[in-house]
């Protein structure tokens, strides 16, 4: 790889020893992607803030690490494990690590998100290359909005927060931005969940960065999210294009193959709770969920993660008071994915629209779930 001299005097250490750490990093990807140069990013988002997700050892490396590192570029971060507005019964020592993680971030600077969907919270010009650890926002931010980022990992992510660099290989690199491989579905997802599905099986059968969808319409957003979040929770690819599928391999997707992805998913008929938000929920979905919901109200609890932003902005318009009157909950900066807010203790099975959340419900949380498309789940349970 070819350094500039100031990434070479940071790699060396004139720049203290957090920053030499980080260019090691970017330059230890780099060559193993085959970058030629390190290039500069407008924006950083970060993964690993919440404590079931980073443990001991990640919680000391960022206590470290933030006492002489800051973020250079705009950096936000992904949701924490809990909502601190709320009482719960978590352990003291769970907050206490949690909030350690927090207080490294705020040192280095970043944005206070807590949410796995910087793209519908902030802002930066189409073509501008990013780097994005969560990976429903890499693919979301690389198909939907023509970001440029590769699929980072938390350190990668964090790297290059506080060098404002990243190595220019993979999803930065045009080439690298058109399929090989394309699925041509013989029907067209209608719902979020057909999305969903029809995301994880793609992620599963393919290996390169980028994936081709043929002989259906451009999703909106709501099918667009899940479609990423299910394509990255699956497997390693980084980007989808929608019709873009001319002189690649081709493969057909049928009904049986969404009821397979369903099957190994899905392994309730009911559920105990109902948990929506993953990836969280923004202003376009909860203002359909109250739509949906209008003179309903569900029979069982819902729990609705998404922002603080998001939530700030919905009471605006009353959203979160017509939600509750509806039998909803809030859980602000945090997700569904790896919270210690729904244990198989006090949870046998939960009820979600989400493929990601059914993931890692069942193998991280270990409680049963219970796959509906939330049309379904509003017919069924209200």
């Amino acid at each position: 790889m070819q350094l500039t001299r100031e990434e070479e005097k940071g790699l060396k250490g004139d720049y203290g020893q957090a920053l030499a750490a980080a260019y090691r990093i970017l330059v230890s990807i780099g060559e193993a992607t085959e970058a030629e140069r390190l290039t500069s990013i407008k924006w950083a988002h970060l993964s690993g803030v919440n404590y079931n997700t980073i443990g001991d050892g990640g919680a000391i490396f960022l206590e470290k690490f933030s006492e002489d590192a800051r973020a250079k570029v705009k950096t936000t971060i992904n949701p924490m494990g809990f909502d601190r507005t709320q009482p719960n019964k978590l352990s003291q020592n769970f907050i206490t690590k949690q909030m350690s993680i927090v207080n490294s971030y705020k040192r280095l600077g970043v944005v206070p998100s807590f949410s796995c969907i910087p793209y519908e919270l902030f802002s930066v010009p189409r073509g501008s290359t990013v780097s994005f650890a969560e990976s429903n926002a890499a693919i979301f931010s690389n198909s939907m909005l023509d970001l440029l980022t590769n699929k980072e990992s938390a350190l990668s992510a964090l790297a290059s927060s506080v060098t404002g660099k990243a190595p220019y290989s993979d999803l930065r690199k045009n080439e690298q931005r058109r399929a090989k491989l394309s699925i041509t579905p013989s029907f067209s997802p209608k719902t979020e969940l057909d999305w969903g599905l029809l995301g994880y099986f793609a992620g599963k059968i393919n290996n390169d960065s980028c994936i081709n969808f043929d002989n259906i319409p451009q999703p909106d957003l709501r099918g667009a999210k899940s479609l990423s979040a299910a394509l990255g929770t699956s497997g390693s690819c980084g980007m989808f294009t929608i019709n873009h599928g001319e002189e690649t391999k081709a493969i057909t997707y049928e009904p049986k193959d969404a009821s397979a992805v369903k099957d190994e998913l899905s392994n309730s008929e009911d559920g105990d709770v109902i948990v929506l938000g993953s990836p969280q929920l923004g202003m376009n979905e909860l203002s359909y969920l109250t739509d949906l919901l209008e003179g309903r109200r569900f029979q069982k609890p819902c729990m609705i993660f998404c922002s603080r932003a998001v939530h700030n902005r919905a009471s605006h318009i009353g959203v979160p008071d017509k939600l509750a009157k509806a039998g909803c909950t809030f859980i602000c900066d945090s997700c569904s994915c790896l919270t210690p807010l729904i244990s198989k203790e006090e949870t046998d099975s939960v009820i979600t629209n989400s493929i990601k959340a059914a993931y890692y419900l069942n193998h991280s949380n270990k409680v049963a779930v219970c796959l509906k498309d939330l049309k379904a789940i509003i017919k069924d349970y209200s």
